[in-house]
C-alpha cells in the first residue's frame, strides 16, 4: 500500500480542527437527572437488582466463585447514536458476513497477510500451524459457522459516521446479556418516561445466535449428537455464556448441551475411526469456542492437541481455524488497502459501502511502506492505534507508549507483528456509569463517556454455499473519555443500549 505522506498530513490536520469544532452529543434526557439525592440512590439500587435478576451478571474477578455474581457494569441511560448510522452498520453485516467467509478460504490471502507476523508472534505462529496442519491433512468437515461481531465507533472526523474498529470472529459475546437484561426500558418505566421506549431498538441477538447454533447441529443430521462449548477455566461472564445453552435448551428442548475446558477435552474427548469427537459417550456436531481466542487459554501442549483434535473432527466449528485467522488485525489491515477488498467482493456498490466504514490502517513491516507508517505514528503518537494480533480487550497501545514501543522494536522484525490504525474520534456524551461495590452521589458520578457498537451476524457454509446469512442484532459497551480500552470483560468498558436519535 502506498502512503502518500504529505496528503495525509494535510488530511489529519483537517481532522484535528473538525475535531475541536464538534465532539459532543446530547444525552438522551436533561443531566443531572432531576431526582433528588435519596430517590436517586433508590432508583440505582433497583436498577441494579433488576438487571441481576433478569441475569446481568459476572463473576468478581478478585473474589471469584462458582456460586456468586455481582452485577455486570452498565450505563444508567442509553446513549445516544445516530439513526442512520445504526441503520448503515446493520445494513452492511451480511455483506461483512460473507467477506469473512470469502477470506477464510483464500489460503493465499492468508499466508500473504501472517508470513511475516508468524515469524515474531507465537500464537498467531501456532494458530497458523494447526491451520497448515489441516490443510496438510484435508479438512474433516466442509461446512462451517460463523457467529460474529463488527464493532464500530462513530467517528466525528467524518461527518459522525461509523468506523469499524474490529471483526470479531472467535467468543464473539453479549449478545445474551443486552438482549436478556433489557435495563434501560426498565430506567424509563421507572422514571414515568414511557413515550422515549420506543426509541429504544429491539435486540434479539440471543435468539438470532443460538437459532444459527441449532441449524448448524440440523445440518449435521444426528439426532444423539450434542453441541459443545469451549469456556474459559474461570469464566467470569458466565450469565452470556449460560443464557446461549438455555435459549438453545427453549428452543430445542432435546438437544444436550456439554461444556468444557481446552483443559478437559485434552483428557475426556477422543476421536472415533471415522473422526467423530466423542465425549461423555456422544458425537459433538458442533463446537462452539468462548475460549481459545487468547494465549492465556492455552497452558501447554494439552490445549493446543485438544484444539487439534477438534480441528480434525467432523464437528462443525464455530469458528473453525480458517475464520478465527480471517479474525487477525493483519487481515483487516490488509482488507483496507487499494484494491484488496475487490479481491472478495465484486459488486462495486457493495465494495464502495464496506469500504466507507475502514478507518486508516497500515503495515509495520520492515519495507518503505512500513518505514513511512512508523514515521507517521513517531511524529504523531496521539493520532493513532497500535494493535497487536490479540482479542479479548486490553492490548492495544496508544499515545507515548506507541513511540515507545515502536522505538524498541526499529529495526526488528518484531514490528511486524503490530498494525497501525488511525485513532477514532468518538464523539462525547454524559452519562451515569453503574459499577458493583461502587458509591457515589447523583452529580459526583455524572461521567464524560464514548460508544462503541456492535453488530452481530450469523453465517452458515458447506464449502462455497452460503446457506444462512444474517445481521441478528446489537450490542453496546460504554467507557470514560479517559480510558482507551472498552472491554467489559477486561474491566473497562460497561454495557449499554442505543437511544436512536435522528441526524
Amino acid at each position: 500500500m502506498t502512503i502518500d505522506h504529505k496528503l495525509w498530513i494535510q488530511n489529519r490536520e483537517h481532522t484535528s480542527i473538525h475535531h475541536k469544532m464538534a465532539a459532543s452529543l446530547n444525552p438522551c434526557i436533561s443531566l443531572p437527572i432531576s431526582l433528588g439525592e435519596n430517590d436517586f440512590q433508590d432508583l440505582v439500587q433497583k436498577v441494579k437488582d433488576w438487571t441481576i435478576m433478569q441475569g446481568g451478571g459476572m463473576r468478581s474477578k478478585t473474589q471469584y466463585s462458582n456460586d456468586s455474581l455481582t452485577v455486570v457494569p452498565f450505563t444508567l441511560l442509553p446513549s445516544v447514536f445516530p439513526r442512520s448510522e445504526f441503520q448503515k452498520a446493520l445494513a452492511i453485516q451480511p455483506a461483512l458476513n460473507e467477506l469473512t467467509h470469502r477470506v477464510s478460504n483464500d489460503h493465499a490471502f492468508l499466508f500473504s497477510c501472517l508470513e511475516k507476523t508468524i515469524e515474531v508472534d507465537e500464537f498467531t505462529r501456532n494458530l497458523y500451524k494447526l491451520y497448515e496442519t489441516m490443510r496438510n491433512e484435508g479438512f474433516t468437515q466442509s461446512r462451517c459457522l460463523g457467529l460474529l461481531r463488527s464493532d464500530y465507533l462513530l467517528d466525528v472526523c467524518n461527518s459522525t459516521s461509523v468506523k469499524q474498529v474490529e471483526m470479531n470472529t472467535i467468543a464473539s459475546s453479549f449478545g445474551g446479556l443486552t438482549s436478556s437484561a433489557p435495563t434501560h426500558r426498565f430506567v424509563f418505566q421507572q422514571l414515568g418516561m414511557l413515550d422515549k421506549l420506543n426509541v429504544l431498538p429491539e435486540n434479539n441477538a440471543l435468539q438470532g445466535l443460538t437459532s444459527a447454533i441449532i441449524k448448524a447441529w440440523e445440518l449435521f443430521n444426528e439426532k444423539d449428537s450434542v453441541i459443545l462449548v469451549i469456556v474459559e477455566n474461570q469464566p467470569m461472564n458466565i450469565c452470556d455464556q449460560r443464557f446461549h445453552q438455555f435459549e438453545i435448551a427453549r428452543q430445542r428442548p432435546e438437544v444436550k448441551v456439554i461444556v468444557k475446558t481446552l483443559t478437559q477435552i485434552s483428557n475426556e474427548a477422543k476421536l472415533s475411526d471415522t473422526k467423530g469427537l466423542i465425549i461423555q459417550g456422544k458425537k459433538v456436531a458442533v463446537v462452539y469456542y468462548r475460549a481459545g481466542y487468547s494465549p492465556d487459554h492455552y497452558f501447554g501442549e494439552a490445549e493446543w492437541s485438544a484444539r487439534l483434535m477438534i480441528e480434525r473432527s467432523t464437528a462443525i466449528k464455530c469458528p473453525n481455524i480458517q475464520y478465527h485467522l480471517a479474525g487477525t488485525k493483519k487481515v483487516q489491515q490488509a482488507l483496507a488497502a487499494p484494491g484488496t477488498l475487490e479481491r472478495f467482493v465484486k459488486d462495486a456498490k457493495t465494495a464502495a459501502e464496506i469500504r466507507k466504514v475502514f478507518t486508516g490502517l497500515y503495515a509495520l513491516d520492515l519495507d518503505e511502506n512500513g518505514d513511512k507508517a512508523v514515521k507517521m505514528a513517531l511524529d504523531a503518537p496521539d493520532r493513532f492505534v497500535l494493535k497487536p494480533q490479540r482479542e479479548g480487550g486490553g492490548n492495544n497501545l496508544y499515545g507515548e507508549d506507541i513511540r515507545k514501543k515502536l522505538m524498541s522494536c526499529m529495526n526488528s522484525k518484531e514490528r511486524s507483528a503490530w498494525i497501525l490504525m488511525d485513532k477514532i474520534n468518538p464523539p462525547v456524551q454524559q452519562n451515569y456509569l453503574i459499577r458493583p461495590n461502587q458509591d457515589f452521589d447523583k452529580n459526583s458520578a455524572l461521567c464524560e463517556v464514548v460508544s462503541e457498537m456492535g453488530i452481530f451476524g450469523t453465517i452458515l457454509c458447506d464449502g462455497d454455499e452460503i446457506l444462512i446469512n444474517e445481521q441478528v442484532g446489537h450490542m453496546m459497551r460504554t467507557k470514560l473519555t479517559s480510558c482507551n480500552e472498552g472491554g467489559v470483560h477486561a474491566g473497562d468498558g460497561v454495557l449499554d443500549s442505543p437511544f436512536l436519535i435522528d441526524d
